[in-house]
């Protein structure tokens, strides 16, 4: 297995074989049959795509296409047209990437439980609408798959701390699918920081984008379309009546040209929006550059807006946690950034911003850790996960540390919403001294679904 880190650049270039072939003779070259040191079918890892949305398309499929240490074998959905897009593109690259002929072994199914109960699969990607994450997870650990899980991980701390446990009890690989810390910036930043290069901590200030102006009106009903199992789409979530607004784009949406995102994404049945989306990316660079990515703030509060409209998840918010070192960190809608003050300076990066990796000192952004101190890894999130699945080892981001993130946007969401400073118990998992804010760690679900 290769451990070099894989950048966007050489990504690409490598992904550049990937497209459609034409009808030749069903032959597999010889480096798919393990000649000149290739990995052979029998030592590939079977993996199935559940969720075949734009995100499949934009980041998670491409790699496990690219990589001869995986085989795509099934691709899930509950839109019949995007898992037929998911099958065309999996069965195009493996002929294209053979050279000549065709293939046709990428399975299809609309029920995510029926993935699960394959025994030719060995690891899931789960990329569906977040209100989905905490039961597939679930549910696929008990059925001893590795589970590579798209962030934020869950939608309320009970369903995050639901899915770390059952990772444990049934000994399975979960890497939270999230791309940040293959960023060589904030690899860099966190390694300043942890070296104390900026002194000590005094202030952590986090950014996430802002989102866009909610949909004020509420879209009629509308027929379901037949290619959408809708019902199973609302799984755990409540029973709403269908629209499109609510959904997805109907045979297409598979790119991110529209910028606004799905519906689901704006919808709080579904999603926090971009508060816990893109919040659980930079808190956790932030908790990786405090060192406390186990752990947690022990006071927060804070403000948002919480629009009365069809899109009506949180917007323009602003949160004050205080960790238990005395540390504060600020977690504001603005844009995708991180930054550290410390006692003799500070270090900045704003993600896909050129000129966005700054600090006090400039020498700062490309000083390299001694044999003696902190150095921490760069690899691609997918390379990470597929590299734990074969040696058993726990991924950087695991299943416990993607619950932490996201537990800490999700615990600034309670305190904006009874506008409160409340206290936080973080190995408890409690807020101390408020029954109403700890009623709010729980997300209901919907028959027959559980975690």
């Amino acid at each position: 297995m290769k451990t070099t880190p894989l950048t966007r650049r050489s990504f690409l270039k490598r992904t550049a074989l990937c497209g459609t072939a034409t009808a030749f003779p069903n032959l597999i070259p010889a480096r798919l049959l393990g000649a000149d040191g290739a990995v052979t079918p029998n030592n590939r890892i079977n993996v199935a795509m559940i969720g075949t949305g734009r995100q499949v398309f934009y980041a998670n499929l491409p790699w496990f296409l690219w990589s001869d240490d995986v085989q795509v074998i099934a691709v899930c959905d509950v839109d019949a047209w995007r898992m037929e897009q998911a099958k065309k593109k999996v069965e195009g690259n493996y002929a294209n990437k053979a050279g000549f002929g065709s293939y046709k072994g990428c399975a299809t199914h609309r029920d995510f439980r029926e993935v699960l109960a394959r025994k030719d699969v060995d690891a899931v990607m789960i990329s569906t609408p977040d209100h989905w994450h905490a039961c597939m997870a679930i549910a696929a650990a008990k059925a001893g798959k590795d589970i590579a899980l798209e962030k934020p991980i869950s939608l309320s701390v009970e369903q995050g701390r639901a899915i770390a446990n059952a990772v444990k009890k049934h000994k399975v690989v979960c890497r939270t699918d999230t791309e940040v810390r293959s960023q060589r910036w904030f690899q860099q930043l966190c390694q300043v920081v942890r070296n104390r290069r900026i002194g000590e901590v005094k202030r952590v200030v986090v950014g996430v984008p802002k989102d866009p102006q909610p949909l004020a009106e509420t879209p009629e009903p509308m027929p379901v379309p037949p290619e959408l199992d809708y019902d199973l789409w609302q799984g755990p979530a409540p029973a709403r009546p269908y629209t499109l607004k609510r959904v997805h784009t109907r045979q297409g949406g598979l790119d991110y040209t529209a910028g606004t995102g799905p519906g689901w994404f704006h919808i709080s049945d579904y999603s926090l929006g971009n508060l816990l989306n893109w919040g659980t990316h930079t808190i956790d660079i932030a908790q990786w550059a405090l060192d406390t990515e186990h752990t947690g703030p022990v006071e927060v509060e804070g403000r948002a807006e919480f629009p009365k409209a069809f899109w009506d998840t949180p917007i323009n918010h602003e949160f004050r946690y205080r960790y238990a070192s005395g540390i504060e960190m600020l977690y504001v809608s603005d844009r995708p950034f991180v930054r550290v003050e410390g006692t003799t300076g500070w270090i900045e990066n704003t993600w896909f911003q050129s000129g966005g990796f700054k600090a006090s000192d400039p020498a700062l952004l490309k000083w390299k850790p001694g044999p003696n101190e902190i150095q921490l890894p760069c690899i691609s999130e997918k390379e990470d996960f597929i590299n734990c699945v074969r040696s058993r080892k726990e991924p950087i981001v695991t299943a416990e540390i993607g619950h932490r993130a996201a537990t800490i946007c999700q615990i600034g969401f309670i305190a904006a919403k009874l506008g409160q400073k409340l206290k936080w118990d973080p190995a408890a998992e409690k807020f101390t001294g408020n029954d109403e804010a700890n009623k709010m760690l729980t997300r209901l679900l919907r028959a027959p679904w559980s975690i």
